[in-house]
């Protein structure tokens, strides 16, 4: 019997002690928000915490898990005001918004072990964070968001998501 916490909930599982911990989260507990991406921890769509670091959920067994925390996106905010989360929006980052997740995920990680981290920080943490439509630059500005939010402290009700209708780019609307 493996024992471990997710999102701060005591689980139990009775099955493959080798299953990923990407199919035991997604099938046998119904959470979906982490992503199944390339299989082969080169994509990082699968990301989660364990024991506060990222970890690609595909390549981590449910048994190197045990007794252990693990963290999901669904687990960062009950409410999706995290300040990563939050700064996502801000920022408009997500296009497809299929690796959102994983990169949120590492976000989080890097923001709670480094709270003002410079763009070579950000960029070394969020490597292997692949985003098929390009918006690196995006995500390096929401970390640099998301950091202030946390050091002035800001209430999630302070902080109204930007229009994204009201951004002009190069070349047109």
């Amino acid at each position: 019997m493996i024992k471990l916490k997710v999102n701060g909930q005591a689980r139990q599982f009775d099955g493959d002690s080798e299953m990923p911990l990407l199919w035991y989260l997604r099938d046998e507990i119904d959470l979906k928000g982490t992503k199944f991406g390339c299989g082969m921890g080169l994509c990082g769509a699968c990301t989660v915490h364990l024991n506060g670091n990222p970890v690609r959920a595909c390549l981590t067994s449910v048994a190197a898990a045990a007794n252990g925390v693990v963290t999901t996106i669904e687990g960062i905010s009950p409410d999706g005001t995290h300040p990563v989360q939050l700064a996502w929006q801000e920022v408009d980052v997500p296009q497809c918004g299929y690796c959102q997740a994983g990169q949120i995920m590492s976000a989080c990680a890097l923001l709670a072990k480094t709270p003002k981290p410079t763009d070579a920080q950000i960029d070394s943490a969020m490597n292997g964070n692949l985003c098929r439509c390009g918006t690196y630059l995006r995500i390096r500005e929401a970390v640099h968001k998301a950091s202030g939010m946390v050091a002035s402290g800001a209430g999630a009700e302070k902080r109204q998501p930007r229009a994204s209708a009201t951004r002009t780019r190069r070349g047109g609307k």
